[in-house]
């Protein structure tokens, strides 16, 4: 009877911690809460207000850093990776704030530098991106909620990726970002397009052509011979 209760009981706290490994996985509040007063509507971002409550954004990377647990569903995953990506890009400017651009860091290697802690392990920004959410995840998509800290990056949303949301806010920045005329300039005969669709071209052409991808969420359709030219990239503070 002592053994079958203890054993009751380790499973009960085994189940416990795992619930509530999930909720915290899931808890994106306190992110939340920061990109409301610190990031406006059109993505600008306040990082005096950040540097002001950097003990804030520290607490909410704290949480980040516990890891992912096992089981955790994917698009849970995603939202987690996504804003951590962000919220340690938020980090890495805060730290190095008053900054032009994010390449006046790290010698002009911002993206190589190790310094994000989650789970047992540091990554750099490269790794969360190339290493886990481009070769676990196959999506496109994440190439405009993933943002840089530059002008001409897909802009920072203030509003929190969740396990709820994070496949309507890809939809909805995807859509928002290759309908700014200020990211790309589509007409049916050419465009000239952001240099993500350069870099990242394989991603965009697993499936199709990069005017196929396009026409998925453009307003203004292409021809299937649209001729495709790339904008010069605006490497300074999103700010």
């Amino acid at each position: 009877m002592i053994r079958r209760f203890f054993s009751l009981t380790f499973v009960l706290l085994v189940f416990l911690s795992s619930q509530t490994a999930r909720a915290q996985l899931n808890n994106h509040a306190a992110w939340n809460t920061l990109l409301q007063k610190y990031v406006s509507a059109t993505g600008s971002v306040n990082y005096a207000g950040f540097k002001a409550e950097k003990a804030a954004l520290e607490a909410y990377l704290n949480l980040l850093s516990a890891g992912v647990p096992s089981g955790a569903s994917k698009n849970a995953q995603m939202a987690y990776y996504i804003n951590a990506y962000n919220a340690f890009t938020i980090k890495l400017i805060v730290d190095n704030y008053p900054v032009k651009s994010i390449r006046d860091i790290k010698a002009g290697k911002p993206w190589d530098y190790k310094f994000v802690k989650l789970g047992a392990q540091t990554y750099s920004l490269n790794q969360i991106e190339h290493e886990i959410l481009r070769k676990q995840y196959f999506d496109p998509r994440l190439h405009f909620v993933l943002v840089c800290a530059a002008k001409s990056c897909p802009k920072l949303h203030n509003q929190a990726f969740t396990e709820a949301n994070v496949q309507t806010l890809m939809g909805q920045l995807t859509t928002g970002f290759i309908n700014n005329a200020a990211r790309n300039k589509i007409t049916a005969a050419k465009a000239q397009v952001s240099e993500l669709f350069n870099w990242y071209k394989e991603d965009f052409t697993k499936s199709g052509t990069v005017v196929d991808f396009l026409n998925k969420y453009s307003q203004v359709k292409l021809n299937a011979n649209a001729a495709i030219s790339y904008l010069p990239y605006d490497w300074s503070l999103n700010q």
